[in-house]
């Protein structure tokens, strides 16, 4: 199976002689949902940055769907779809207008964005606030149509920083169950997150990262391998062991 991400051996950072990444190799694959962890600082937005394209890489590589960003920027962006940690919004445009947009940035067929639009809508209790603007909506209401328009488009690989802040309790389960359905469709996600125990139930693999490096790579259970540690344990602990809670 070919890996719809692959990042390899990658070096990068903000400046040219200073490298925040060292060495960083891992893929996802299609129908699989991996999950990357660290503490604040371990390098998992600058991994981001270079993944969207935003930073070039010092060293090593980066393929969505086998390309790199260089070779032709619109098509290796039109196979992603990125949800950040902070919502971002056009104050002028309303929720409709902000889903319209997306659908034609990615081609997407009018009677195929209506029908989304309006299941998307329902899924996350937005149907009433289409035709607001952004600063008549809470902090949550504006992540969740961050989440509308990455899932609108359905391209073949999500990337999602910190998907659940400010999300309530209705709307997370409505989210898990839309990446559930998009990986089982095919598609791979990379999910950042901090709350390890939700993305332990949902990750096929994890990326752990310490410092701009991998630390442990792997399923649950090669990570485990990889902290020595055994029995029935959770993702938090083998995380807390394999950095040494923070001291290392």
């Amino acid at each position: 199976m070919k890996p719809i991400l692959e990042v390899e051996n990658l070096y990068g950072g903000y400046f040219k002689n200073k490298s925040i990444l060292h060495d960083l190799s891992f893929t996802v694959n299609p129908g699989e949902m991996i999950g990357m962890i660290g503490l604040n600082g371990a390098g998992k937005s600058t991994t981001i940055k270079h993944l969207l394209g935003l930073l070039q890489p010092q060293q090593g590589t980066i393929r969505i769907g086998g390309q790199a960003p260089l070779q032709d920027d619109n098509q290796f962006r039109s196979q992603l779809a990125y949800v950040p940690e902070a919502p971002e919004l056009y104050e002028e445009l309303t929720i409709r207008e902000h889903l319209k947009l997306t659908a034609m940035v990615y081609n997407l067929d009018e009677q195929e964005y209506l029908r989304r639009c309006t299941i998307l809508g329902a899924q996350f209790q937005m149907s009433d606030k289409l035709d607001s603007f952004p600063q008549h909506l809470s902090k949550g209401m504006k992540q969740k149509v961050m989440i509308m328009c990455a899932f609108l488009v359905e391209p073949t690989l999500y990337i999602v920083d910190e998907p659940f802040l400010g999300l309530d309790p209705l709307s997370m389960r409505s989210l898990l169950e839309l990446m559930v359905t998009r990986k089982e469709e095919g598609a791979g996600l990379l999910i950042s997150s901090h709350i390890l125990s939700t993305i332990e139930k949902y990750c096929d693999r994890f990326v752990v990262l310490h410092k701009g490096r991998t630390i442990a790579y792997g399923t649950l259970e090669e990570l485990k391998e990889q902290a020595d540690i055994g029995g029935n344990t959770t993702l938090e602990q083998i995380f807390f062991s394999l950095i040494g809670e923070g001291v290392r």
